[in-house]
């Protein structure tokens, strides 16, 4: 079958299968490059699908992921034959990133998206002192721990489940706050916030318990206060084969043990 519609364009992880992989695969099908495409083809790990949404923020092309990495949750198995057919089947999974506004020490603001967590982490033995808003009320004010994170669902698998938090269906529009090694209050696990929140965190103490926050690839060092919402005015769209929905694989990962 012709590649001609969609047209696809392969990109691979900087290791040496995933480069083999699409050595493989361009022989098969034809080299198409992303301003001509229609679809791109991932082939790596998470972390590689991660950097490839990153990169094609704005351009509307979907991905379809092909394990070339270890975990590959974000990913279909490899294979190579019918990758033409396998997209036309796969079904679409639609994301919307967290926006992060961070302002530093400094008077410096940035800004970044990120698809699976913001997190806002301790950079010396200090733990962090942080105050929580939400929708303009204080809802703790003040939380000691080595960091605290918001994730977006499909990101509730990753950094947020390793801090025992919980698994975020894709349709429940809901985004789980976490805290990592809460100090006082030490039996705080966290909270579930609705999609529409606007979440502010302020440090405190921040000469003394310097904080970095980090959205995806983005970190930014000795930050003040850091404003996080979800962009609903992005969108990415991973594709997965029909037994293996992102949906599926989210309820099916609350049931491994």
């Amino acid at each position: 079958m012709s590649l001609a519609a969609p047209r696809v364009a392969f990109l691979a992880a900087p290791t040496d299968l995933a480069a083999q992989s699409r050595a493989r695969l361009l022989a098969r099908y034809g080299e198409t490059s992303l301003d001509e495409a229609g679809v791109v083809v991932a082939l790596g790990g998470d972390g590689f699908m991660l950097e490839t949404l990153h990169l094609l923020l704005g351009r509307n092309l979907p991905v379809y992921g092909m394990n070339c990495g270890s975990v590959g949750f974000l990913m279909n198995a490899y294979g190579e034959d019918d990758v033409p057919e396998r997209i036309a089947r796969a079904q679409a999974a639609e994301l919307h990133p967290l926006r992060m506004h961070a302002v530093t020490k400094g008077g410096a603001v940035e800004e970044a998206l990120a698809l699976n967590e913001v997190s806002l982490l301790r950079e010396l033995r200090q733990a962090a002192k942080i105050r929580i808003t939400v929708d303009g009320r204080v809802r703790m004010p003040e939380l000691i721990c080595d960091g605290i994170l918001i994730s977006t669902p499909a990101g509730s698998t990753a950094y947020n489940l390793s801090a025992h938090g919980p698994i975020v269906p894709l349709s429940a529009d809901l985004l789980p706050m976490t805290p990592i090694s809460a100090f006082r209050p030490r039996r705080w696990r966290g909270a579930l916030l609705p999609a529409s929140a606007e979440v502010l965190f302020e440090v405190l103490e921040a000469e003394k318990r310097p904080v970095a926050a980090v959205a995806d690839f983005t970190e930014v060092r000795d930050v003040l206060s850091v404003a996080v919402s979800e962009d609903r005015g992005v969108t990415v769209r991973v594709l997965f084969d029909p037994d293996q929905a992102l949906s599926e694989r989210i309820i099916a990962e609350q049931f491994t043990v």
